[in-house]
Parts: C-alpha cells; sequence; structure tokens
C-alpha cells in the first residue's frame, strides 16, 4: 500500500428506491474529493436527494481509457475518489472493475462498501437454492453456446443470474422454451420501485405471461432446473 496516495472507494448506489443507501455510504460521498460516475444526471439525483454537493466525472465504457489514467493520477497525488455506477455495485457489469485491478496492481488501496446488488435481490427472491450459482452479465446469444451453458449448470444443479433489456426479455423466454417445462424461470423486474413484480413459475408459464405485456424497466432473470441431477428441489 503506498502510504501516500488517496483511497478509492466503490460506493453501491440503489438500485430503484433512491431510500436504499447506506449511512456509510453517504458519509463517503460527502467526504471524498471526486466522484467518478457513469452518468452524472443519474448521479446528481441521488446526490440531491442527500444534499450532497461534489465534483463529478463521467467514467463509462466511453470515456474509461482517458478518465481512468486521470483517476489513479489523483489517487496517487493523495486524493480520495468514490466509484459510482447508475445502480447497484460498481465492478459488476460496468467499468469499475478495471479501475480496482488497476489500483491493486499500483499498490493503491480500495475499500468496498456494502449496499444494493440487482443480482443478489432476484436470486433470493426467486425463491430457487441459492447455495451456489452463476452469474452472467447476459446470457449467450447464439443457440450453441446458450444449450452447453444451460447443460452444465443443470449437471452441477446451479442457479444462474442474468441481466436482461426488456425489449429482449420475449426473445431471451422464447429461446428458453426449447429446454422444456422443467426450467423453472423468475423475472425480476423493476425491483425496488414502486412497479416491482416478480413472476416465477416454468418456462411455458413465465413466457406466456410477459408475450401479453408491455415491458419496461430494468430486468434481472434467475433460472433453475426442476431437477438437477436427477433431485428435485425442495
Amino acid at each position: 500500500m503506498k502510504p501516500c496516495s488517496g483511497i478509492c472507494y466503490i460506493c453501491p448506489t440503489p438500485i430503484g428506491n433512491l431510500k436504499d443507501i447506506t449511512l456509510r455510504t453517504l458519509e463517503t460521498l460527502n467526504l471524498v474529493d471526486l466522484i467518478a460516475c457513469e452518468d452524472t444526471r443519474r448521479t446528481l439525483k441521488l446526490l440531491e436527494s442527500y444534499e450532497i454537493k461534489k465534483k463529478l466525472l463521467v467514467f463509462n465504457e466511453h470515456t474509461k481509457h482517458k478518465v481512468q489514467a486521470y483517476l489513479l493520477e489523483q489517487l496517487e497525488l493523495g486524493k480520495n475518489i468514490a466509484i459510482v455506477s447508475d445502480a447497484g455495485m460498481p465492478g459488476i457489469a460496468d467499468t469499475g472493475q478495471e479501475l480496482i485491478q488497476a489500483c491493486i496492481e499500483r499498490l493503491i488501496p480500495v475499500e468496498v462498501l456494502p449496499g444494493p446488488v440487482a443480482l443478489i435481490n432476484a436470486l433470493v427472491v426467486s425463491g430457487f437454492p441459492c447455495q451456489q450459482f452463476l452469474f452472467i452479465n447476459f446470457l449467450p446469444r447464439k443457440p450453441g453456446k446458450l444449450k452447453k451453458l444451460l447443460e452444465r449448470t443443470r449437471t452441477y444443479g446451479n442457479t444462474v443470474c442474468a441481466y436482461e433489456a426488456p425489449h429482449r426479455l420475449i426473445g431471451t423466454l422464447d429461446q428458453l422454451r426449447a429446454y422444456g417445462t422443467e426450467l423453472e424461470v423468475c423475472v425480476c423486474r423493476e425491483m425496488t420501485k414502486l412497479h416491482e413484480e416478480n413472476i416465477r413459475g416454468n418456462i411455458e408459464t413465465v413466457y406466456n405471461y410477459f408475450i401479453h405485456q408491455e415491458i419496461k424497466g430494468e430486468i434481472t432473470l434467475v433460472l433453475h432446473w426442476l431437477e438437477s441431477g436427477g433431485n428435485k428441489h425442495e
């Protein structure tokens, strides 16, 4: 650890309800010199809700190469920086992981604060086994790769969590119908928000529900085989 460097704080933010933020995260956002965020509009809404005024810097897929070098430079100069995503834990399916790795390589201290993670909420509310699970950012689009993934998870009894875009949900569910009604699905939509819904059932039941809906909002899929290794879970 470099004695003169600042600290890179990984700060999870609410996945929907702005009240789902910890006191420690609010304290940290108040104390740091700079907040790096995916979208200033989303982050400003959160900061204004808690009367926090800080310099913001856009740090996402489009700016990461230029901005990461600047953030590392500032950290090595002793500045404390908070990294936030639009929602949830930075480093999960966004650019935060690359910065964390770079900090570790340069012996810059990294502190990860606890907080909301969409995949964990979805996993627990699904009611499927949580003892061993596999997180996939997005399910493979190619049928062959999807088949290999599902066969592997069925063999080992893994529950699968994946994020999904609303305009792709029907197509994904339709593709999953090829694996029969032993495939259980929970579609978690708009978690922690006013119109949250968690639709569970076998793949046919869930597909038939959403085929008649106008689908909006953030979505997390949870998949589990009714029979894994020949044994039904309780």
